[in-house]
């Protein structure tokens, strides 16, 4: 089978290379896919191997086929459309086929073709796990949810994209920042009620707006730097979720203790990761987005496309990732 291959860590040219890898067999509870597009995440480039690793496989998001099934396999069968985010403890989705458990797996948006469908998962996941699962928001009472305020941080990437939309859908008053006008505009039309600038201080910026603090913070971007600031926004007993690793010592006392501030983390692959009791959760999360793209409710997130998959596209994929200034998904499709 195709595959692209990483072989050390890095964008520049060479770094990954096109080659043939056998076809897996499915067993157990797995599924083999045959991979028609996939979606880019930064997960992507910060998993690719340091100089004493083996080559690697990377990749998450992915939408296609499935070609086989395990003997334990309840939830699918042969021909099936479907698409997942993968699982960071197996090789990933830049190959033609890939084994995935179908526990994590779910059939795509009838409405949607398969790049589409591959922007979807990754970015869903862990937006509706930070809003639901970590920051216990109840997606059921949007009427009871309405006089409250969500702040996200880092609103024009690819989480933030979905998780606008989906705490809009249950009720909330979102504040999404972002720094350019594209940007800006982008949360906009997903449905962001105010936009504020990070590269600015944030407090002074929300308090113009009304809000003394809100009672949710979701931070989808860099920590360092505004932590003191969350601090300072956060309402007293609310509740702040992070994705993203830091370079600076924190601090979780201070403010964040005499307001009695909930801080989470959400990495989406613990699940899988730790084949938790819960793991197919996701593929029920999946199901339901799934169902409100389908309904109009929820919309996919692919703001550029690129054909076909081969290293080439791969590694400039990387590059944008790594400038920091993407927005919405960047979906790769179809096999040269």
């Amino acid at each position: 089978m195709k595959a692209i291959q990483f072989i050390r860590n890095s964008s520049e040219e060479g770094s990954a290379t096109n080659i043939e890898l056998p076809r897996p067999k499915a067993t157990g509870r797995d599924i083999l896919v045959q991979i028609e597009a996939i979606a880019m995440n930064p997960v992507d480039y910060k998993v690719r191997p340091a100089e004493s690793e083996p080559p690697k496989v990377v990749g998450f998001d992915a939408a296609g086929t499935v070609v086989e099934t395990g003997d334990a396999v309840t939830l699918f069968q042969e021909g099936d459309l479907v698409y997942y985010a993968g699982d960071v403890t197996r090789a990933g989705t830049n190959a033609e086929f890939q084994l995935v458990d179908e526990r994590i797996v779910a059939k795509r948006p009838t409405s949607l073709d398969a790049a589409s469908s591959a922007s979807l998962p990754l970015t869903s996941l862990t937006a509706w796990e930070s809003l639901f699962d970590q920051l216990g928001i109840d997606p059921e009472t949007p009427d009871d949810n309405s006089g409250e305020s969500l702040l996200i941080i880092g609103g024009a990437g690819g989480v933030g994209s979905i998780a606008i939309q989906l705490a809009k859908l249950a009720g909330l008053t979102v504040v999404a920042t972002a720094s350019r006008k594209e940007s800006s505009d982008w949360c906009r039309n997903l449905g962001a009620d105010h936009i504020i600038n990070h590269h600015e201080d944030l407090t002074p910026q929300l308090k113009s707006l009304g809000f003394e603090t809100v009672d949710y913070i979701a931070n989808f971007n860099k920590i360092d730097g505004i932590w003191e600031a969350m601090a300072e926004m956060i309402a007293p007993q609310g509740r702040i979720v992070l994705i993203t690793g830091h370079q600076t010592q924190l601090d979780f006392g201070g403010t964040f203790k005499l307001k009695s501030a909930k801080i989470c983390w959400e990495f989406m692959f613990t699940r899988s990761m730790f084949q938790t009791d819960d793991m197919i959760a996701q593929h029920h999360i999946l199901e339901t987005v799934a169902e409100l793209v389908d309904r109009g409710k929820l919309i996919a997130t692919v703001n550029r496309s690129m054909n076909p998959i081969n290293a080439k596209n791969i590694l400039e994929g990387h590059r944008r990732l790594e400038s920091g200034t993407t927005i919405g998904k960047l979906v790769l499709s179809g096999w040269e």
